[in-house]
């Protein structure tokens, strides 16, 4: 999708973003992060309207994050505590903050909205950069599966009103390793699109962009529980380590 940049996320989805982007992991992820993360400095890539960082402040860490939505930003900053948490305008793939921090993190299957392998790479290394020796780094994101898909496409209905109906097409290229998603909502007044593309990674595949990095895997997990990362798992939780 040409037309998608760094911030088109944020400018589709700032508006409604709390209401329809809950994964129903929170409590759990906030849980994990504060215990690895401890009393250092912390990082969060893509912070978005603060659903993770708000409650990590609110237990007394050190927080603060970037993103390359303007809109998202200022939902954070109009919340309570949001005001209080450093923040820049940055992208995944390019930013240089100055500062190295102890612990970072990227979460919720955001480093998919880098769309190349080479974006990817490079949000690897700047994180590498921005990391102190002994500095850790947790991607979440979901596990690549192709059993959803019908010759490498699939429609979904994700809600059916008496007036209105919202469906997401999906198409799936397992060269690329990339999903185009379009939502879709119909109702009787106006058609509205949302666009998303991804590029999904293997588990794998990123402990060799981490590695290229510098970066060393200390933990995979299959769940924010640290259940065993397997072939079944929906997702996992890695977690890399600046040596």
């Amino acid at each position: 999708m040409k037309e998608f940049g760094p911030n088109t996320f944020g400018q589709l989805n700032a508006d409604e973003y709390d209401a329809l982007h809950n994964p129903g992991t929170t409590e759990e992820s906030v849980a994990l992060i504060a215990d690895l993360a401890g009393r250092g400095s912390i990082l969060e890539l893509a912070i978005g309207t603060g659903r993770m960082a708000l409650p990590l402040a609110a237990r007394g860490l050190d927080v603060s994050g970037f993103d390359a939505s303007p809109e998202m930003l200022e939902i954070l900053k109009s919340k309570p505590g949001g005001s209080d948490i450093q923040t820049w305008i940055a992208d995944m793939a390019a930013f240089d903050l100055g500062r190295t921090f102890d612990f970072a993190f990227l979460v919720f299957n955001t480093l998919y909205n880098l769309t190349t392998q080479d974006e990817q790479v490079s949000c690897f290394q700047r994180v590498a950069k921005h990391l102190n020796p002994g500095g850790k780094f947790l991607v979440e994101a979901f596990m690549p599966s192709r059993e959803h898909f019908e010759q490498d496409q699939a429609v979904r209905t994700k809600f059916v009103g008496f007036d209105r109906v919202w469906l997401e097409a999906v198409q799936h290229d397992a060269v690329k390793q990339s999903l185009n998603y379009q939502r879709i909502r119909i109702d009787k007044d106006r058609t509205e699109l949302k666009p998303l593309p991804m590029r999904y990674v293997w588990p794998s595949e990123l402990d060799l962009m981490a590695k290229l990095a510098g970066l060393t895997p200390v933990a995979h997990w299959g769940g924010w529980q640290k259940q065993a990362l397997t072939s079944s798992s929906s997702f996992y939780v890695i977690v890399y380590e600046r040596l």
